[in-house]
């Protein structure tokens, strides 16, 4: 869909390591995301998956499955329904995505529309340009866009 509607083809480049060796060729970095397993097309005696997605570099990082766990998430472009900033720590249940189950966070303002959210147990393969939303229960507290890990 990506090079119909751009009108221009993905661009190959490298699969490299946490450290930066070269893995392999991948086909273009619009054809993976952040987590992904299968269809990688690399013969590796341990699993891998993907880790980040090094736009500026045209490169895909792999890593182990351990290495997709994270604890905390920023959050930028943050909207409290209730339209005020709370001014101290806010224990809550985060969702890093549509299918992912609430989990036990706390959220702390670290600048306007920026919260981290600092979850209890690390969460799997927390992506960049996904959603966090905060609950209270039912009752949404507010969400807004992952930027950093």
């Amino acid at each position: 869909f990506i090079e119909e509607w751009t009108g221009r083809a993905s661009e190959p480049g490298d699969f490299v390591d946490e450290n930066g060796t070269v893995l392999g060729r991948h086909k273009g970095i619009i054809h993976y995301t952040i987590g992904q397993h299968r269809g990688l097309g690399l013969p590796t005696e341990i699993p891998l998956y993907v880790k980040e997605i090094d736009v500026e570099k045209n490169q895909v990082v792999l890593c182990e499955s351990d290495s997709l766990f994270k604890k905390e998430v920023l959050v930028k472009g943050f909207h409290w329904i209730s339209g005020k900033e709370p001014t101290q720590d806010v224990r809550c249940f985060g969702k890093i995505r549509y299918r992912h189950l609430e989990q036990p966070c706390t959220a702390q303002v670290v600048g306007e529309g920026e919260v981290l959210v600092q979850f209890d147990e690390a969460q799997r393969a927390p992506t960049p340009g996904q959603a966090c939303v905060l609950y209270d229960g039912d009752i949404v507290l507010g969400g807004g866009t992952i930027v950093k890990l």
